[in-house]
């Protein structure tokens, strides 16, 4: 099935007779943002957030699955075009949301299933476009056309933030990709964001540790322990120093930017619940206090958030299930991280 989606008025016709600027996906690319690099399969483009020649090696179908996943990946220039186009596939077990935003503002949310055209029409003047692709799914892409466009300039040189973590990352429940919490905190500081949001994936798995070294950054945010919690990665013999080691490598790559890490947010039933290695969330969040207290006696730029002041025990009626931030928990982990993190860059 193809759809085409006409979000504000303009008609195929009126696209089809006006000269148009071609923006294709590349890894290089300074308009699509937020992939580690695209793999084409004929006139489709898909994002990975890891390094596809590294799958194999993961050893962890699930994780390279999750990979997949356009979490924080998104189109974004300043441009006079009077319309766009943007060829899609989206393929997952429930509809994907797909964002447009312009000067910062959501002009339209659409729902993604199957093969689907999005077109519409963009306000006179010059803008600041941004597509937002679906944070969960499959979603491949062709190239964005911008109608009747004399400039397409990509946005000035950012702060380039990796944020690694777990599904509260990749934010699946958020309202649409525009409103995860990385989403918010990136828009409201002007960071480039790398989002590395892995749903159920969040082990400290080598093959993450190496894309985030690989990658050039300003900022490198972790947000680490629910899923070791929830899969019994680690016991608390084990976890402290698989996190320090991971934070060395790090650091090792990027010597001199801020570095953090973010603890579990509130999860009442997994706080003094032990895992299947015998590790609740209470102790995580020590063990990892007393990780960043002994690496930053020699790396000031390493710092520690309490996910407990992102969002508490307290406000248990934001987690739908028991885990899980709703919209409005994703929006206001989004407003307190942009507080939180804006003061380290």
């Amino acid at each position: 099935m193809r759809v085409t989606s006409t979000l504000l008025g303009v008609s195929d016709a009126a696209l089809e007779a006006t000269e148009t600027i071609r923006i294709d996906p590349a890894a290089d690319s300074p308009y699509w943002r937020g992939a580690l690099t695209w793999v084409t399969d004929g006139d489709l483009h898909h994002p990975w957030r890891l390094p596809p020649e590294r799958a194999r090696r993961a050893h962890a179908p699930g994780l390279i699955e999750v990979a997949q996943m356009a979490a924080g990946v998104r189109v974004e220039l300043v441009t006079d075009a009077t319309a766009l186009r943007l060829p899609l596939t989206f393929a997952y077990e429930t509809p994907g949301t797909l964002d447009l935003t312009v000067d910062g503002q959501l002009v339209d949310r659409v729902e993604l299933e199957g093969a689907h055209t999005l077109t519409g029409e963009l306000p006179a003047g010059m803008h600041e476009v941004r597509i937002w692709l679906p944070q969960v799914g499959r979603t491949g892409v062709g190239p964005l056309e911008l109608v009747g466009a004399t400039v397409a300039d990509p946005l000035p040189r950012r702060p380039r933030w990796i944020t690694y973590g777990s599904s509260i990352s990749q934010c699946s429940a958020a309202a649409g990709p525009s409103e995860t919490w990385p989403a918010i905190v990136a828009t409201s500081l002007g960071w480039d964001l790398v989002c590395l949001g892995l749903s159920g994936q969040c082990h400290l798995d080598p093959i993450v540790g190496h894309a985030i070294a690989a990658q050039p950054a300003d900022l490198v945010t972790m947000c680490l322990g629910i899923n070791i919690h929830n899969g019994g990665s680690f016991s608390e013999r084990s976890f402290a120093p698989q996190v320090s080691g991971f934070l060395e490598r790090v650091r090792l790559a990027h010597p001199t930017i801020p570095v953090a890490v973010i603890s579990p947010i509130g999860s009442p039933e997994r706080e003094t619940t032990p895992s299947a290695a015998g590790f609740d969330l209470v102790r995580m969040r020590a063990a990892l206090a007393d990780v960043v207290r002994v690496l930053a006696e020699d790396d000031p730029d390493l710092h520690l958030i309490d996910g407990l002041a992102v969002l508490g025990v307290h406000e248990a009626h934001l987690l739908p299930d028991g885990l899980h931030p709703d919209a409005e928990g994703y929006r206001l982990m989004g407003t307190r991280l942009t507080e939180q993190l804006g003061v380290l860059v």
